[in-house]
């Protein structure tokens, strides 16, 4: 039975000859995500800006959700965060906070009910205020914070310093990316989002050790290899894996981009978009750090001493 190969046994791509476009490009947009951040800021969703959150029943069939989403151009209240629940005749519909204060906030709310009380039936209304927004900021800010740090600490006892430093640059990079992503597309940031960030950690970091160890193993066994082609040899040898874990996750991912809905549309495009750049960042930035540290094989314990190219 023939098996599938996702790449050749014998390739030998040259990745490292890429390392003095890569840094510039990555350097590049790193500032426009940091500028578009501190400039334009995130599209916070209703968990951290706050609102209003109602319960509709629909008194007959199944809610209509794209036409409850339109009510909000319609009645001027800005985008309408709308999600079934239930046997689908229940809805929920989160009303953003409207510049006006607690009046403003109520007229819209009126507004909407006199707009849905023919087609449905208000079982619940509850104010997000500025005070629980703010509780989930910080909340979130921290899990993020903590995350990171626990990530830095693994990082620095799994690895040489060399390569500790190459890691921890690659996942910052792959943070910042995500961050100027959400910036520039203006998608929704909520609760799901952080669950994003910190998945894309978790999936850049897997990808990022798998490639350092292969370096770490190939700098044993070739110490007086040239490092950047004892680099190249290391991402060729496990490129095939790369290429398999990547595609399928990202099919899964698209599963949910077509068919997912709105309601996880933020989550979903963040996925993708760190999939990808956490991917990038283990080749053409976390891998090249070592040659501008001069990262050796000598620089490891139980290095035998040859410099003969591995056999594939």
């Amino acid at each position: 039975m023939m098996r599938l190969r996702l790449a050749p046994d014998n390739l030998n791509f040259s990745f490292m000859r890429f390392r003095h476009v890569s840094y510039p490009f990555s350097a590049m947009l790193s500032i426009l995500s940091v500028m578009l951040f501190l400039g334009v800021g995130l599209n916070y969703g209703i968990d951290f800006s706050g609102g209003t959150l109602m319960e509709l029943r629909a008194k007959s069939g199944k809610a209509e959700l794209a036409e409850l989403r339109s009510l909000g151009d319609k009645l001027s209240l800005g985008e309408l965060e709308v999600q079934a629940f239930g046997n689908g005749q229940d809805v929920s519909v989160r009303v953003r906070l409207q510049p006006g204060g607690d009046e403003a906030q109520q007229a819209a709310v009126r507004k909407l009910q006199d707009a849905v009380k023919d087609k449905y039936e208000v079982r619940r209304s509850e104010v997000v205020g500025p005070r629980i927004s703010g509780e989930l900021v910080q909340a979130g800010t921290i899990g993020v914070v903590l995350s990171i740090i626990a990530v830095l600490i693994y990082l620095w006892f799994r690895f040489e310093w060399q390569l500790a430093i190459a890691a921890v640059i690659a996942t910052m990079h792959d943070l910042l990316m995500t961050l100027g992503f959400f910036s520039i597309t203006q998608l929704e940031f909520n609760i799901t989002s952080i669950a994003a960030i910190l998945t894309i950690v978790g999936v850049s970091l897997n990808e990022t050790v798998v490639v350092l160890d292969r370096i770490r193993e190939m700098m044993r066994k070739y110490r007086r290899m040239p490092i950047d082609e004892l680099i190249d040899v290391s991402i060729n040898a496990v490129l095939a894996r790369t290429i398999m874990t990547t595609s399928t996750t990202v099919l899964a991912l698209l599963a949910l981009v077509i068919f997912g809905g709105h309601v996880i549309q933020s989550f979903s495009y963040a996925m993708m978009f760190g999939i990808i750049a956490g991917v990038y960042s283990s080749i053409f930035i976390c891998s090249p750090i070592l040659i501008y540290l001069g990262m050796r094989g000598e620089m490891l314990s139980d290095a035998p001493d040859t410099a003969a190219v591995p056999a594939e």
